[in-house]
C-alpha cells in the first residue's frame, strides 16, 4: 500500500522525491509544514547518529531519541504526509559503536536494536547499510552478506510488529563519482535473489553513485561539473542507463549527497527520471547562516562569537573538509554549526538571543525556520514535487 501510494504520486507528478536530514527542531518542524501544506510526502531521514534508539543514547539532533523524535513528528504532521525514515541504518553507524570498539557480531547486535526501534516507533523507509567497516577491507559480497542477515531481521520484525515498511539498499559510501552498471546489476539481482527465496518484499530503492558528494559547502562530485572527469562517463550519459536497470528490476533509484547542487542540475532530475535524492548538510548550514545573520541584525555580536567559537572548537567540521582545505575558521564553524544546536551552552546562548529579540516583536525560531523553509523549497520547486 506505501509503496502504491509513493509509486502514483511519483509518476503523476513526474517528480523526484526529496529527503530531508532532521537536522534540527526548526528543520523537522519546516519539513512538517510544508510537507502538510503543499500536501507533499517528504522523506525525514534520520542517521544513526543524528537520532538513535534511547538504549544507544539518543542523537545529537535536538538531543532525541528514536521513540522522542517519531512521537513528536507523528504530532505534528496532521495529515501524514512525512515519510520517517532511517538513513544509513547498519553496524557501526553510530558513534558509540565506535568509540567502545564494538567486534562485528556485538555491531550486527546493536544495529538491530536500532531497527526494532524504528519499526517499533513508526518508521516507513530503512536504509540498510553495512559498508562501514573500522577494522576490515570489505568486497561487495561480504557487504551484501551482513546486508541479507540485517534485512532478514528487519522483514520478519516488521511482520511480528504489523508494520509495513520498505527497503533502500545501498553498499557503498558516496565517492562523487558514478558506478557501473555492472555493479549495479549484480547489487539488484543478488538482493531479488534472496528476497524472493525467502518470500520477502523487494528494496523500493536502491542507492546508487550518481556522481555527487558533498565538502565544505559545496557539491564537489561530476554531476554538476561541466568539467569531465577522466575514464569516466558523463552523468547524463551514466545516469539513464542505470534507470534503464532500476526499472527493469521495478526498483527506484535514490541519489544521496545532493546538497549545494545548480538548480539547473535539481531541474534534470525529474527529467532524467531519478526517483528521489536525499539533502541534509545544505539544511544545517542554512540555519546556522541564519542564526548568525538574525544576530548581527540585532547587534547581538557577543552571542554571535559566542556560538561561533562553540562551533569551531567542536572540530565537527572536519569530516567535510577537502585535501589541503582554504576554508577559513568562520567557514568551519557554519559547517560545524548544526552539531552543537542541542549542547547546553548553546541552548543557553539561543535562550539569551530569543529573550533579546522577542523584545522587538520578532521570533528568533520563526525567522531561522522561515529561512530553512526557503533552502527546502528551491527543491520542492525544481524536483517538480509542487
Amino acid at each position: 500500500m506505501l509503496y502504491s501510494k509513493i509509486n502514483n504520486f511519483i509518476k503523476k507528478k513526474s517528480c523526484t522525491l526529496l529527503g530531508v536530514g532532521p537536522m534540527s527542531l526548526n528543520c523537522v518542524d519546516a519539513v512538517c509544514e510544508i510537507a502538510n501544506e503543499y500536501t507533499i510526502p517528504l522523506m525525514l531521514i534520520a542517521s544513526r547518529r543524528q537520532v538513535d534508539s534511547k538504549k544507544m543514547g539518543g542523537g545529537y539532533v535536538n538531543n532525541w531519541n528514536t521513540e522522542e523524535f517519531a512521537k513528536y513528528v507523528k504530532l505534528n504532521d496532521k495529515k501524514d504526509m512525512v515519510l520517517l525514515s532511517r538513513d544509513h541504518g547498519g553496524p557501526w553507524q553510530n558513534n558509540l559503536e565506535i568509540e567502545k570498539k564494538f567486534d562485528l557480531k556485538k555491531a550486527m547486535s546493536s544495529a538491530k536494536d536500532s531497527y526494532l526501534t524504528d519499526i517499533k516507533s513508526g518508521f516507513k523507509i530503512l536504509h540498510i547499510d553495512p559498508s562501514i567497516d573500522p577494522y576490515n577491507s570489505t568486497t561487495t559480497d561480504i557487504i551484501l552478506d551482513r546486508v541479507f542477515e540485517l534485512y532478514e531481521f528487519c522483514a520478519e520484525e516488521a511482520l511480528k510488529n504489523n508494520r509495513e515498511v520498505i527497503f533502500e539498499i545501498g553498499t557503498e559510501e558516496q565517492s562523487g563519482s558514478t558506478n557501473t552498471p555492472d555493479e549495479l546489476e549484480y547489487t539488484i539481482e543478488k538482493v531479488n535473489n534472496f528476497c524472493d527465496k525467502n518470500n520477502f518484499q523487494r528494496p523500493a530503492f536502491v542507492v546508487i553513485q550518481s556522481g555527487t558528494r558533498v565538502a565544505e559547502m559545496r557539491n564537489i562530485g561530476s554531476f554538476d561539473s561541466e568539467i569531465r572527469v577522466k575514464n569516466e562517463l558523463a552523468a547524463e550519459i551514466q545516469v539513464p542507463r542505470m534507470i534503464e536497470i532500476c526499472e527493469k528490476n521495478n526498483i527506484w533509484m535514490k541519489a544521496h549527497n545532493t546538497d549545494y547542487v545548480s538548480n539547473e542540475a535539481l531541474q534534470s532530475h525529474p527529467k532524467l527520471g531519478i526517483h528521489a535524492v536525499n539533502i541534509a548538510p545544505e539544511f544545517g548550514v542554512i540555519e546556522s547562516k541564519s542564526i548568525i545573520k538574525i544576530l548581527t541584525e540585532n547587534n547581538l555580536n557577543n552571542l554571535r562569537d559566542r556560538f561561533l567559537e562553540l562551533s569551531f572548537q567542536s572540530k565537527k567540521w572536519s569530516k567535510w573538509m577537502v585535501k589541503d582545505s582554504e576554508a577559513t575558521d568562520y567557514e568551519k564553524s557554519i559547517i560545524a554549526g548544526h552539531y552543537v544546536f542541542s549542547l547546553p551552552e548553546c541552548k543557553k546562548i539561543f535562550s539569551e538571543a530569543r529573550k533579546k529579540i522577542e523584545k522587538s516583536n520578532l521570533s528568533f525560531d520563526n525567522y531561522i525556520k522561515n529561512d530553512v523553509k526557503q533552502g527546502i523549497m528551491r527543491y520542492i520547486n525544481h524536483l517538480n514535487l509542487s
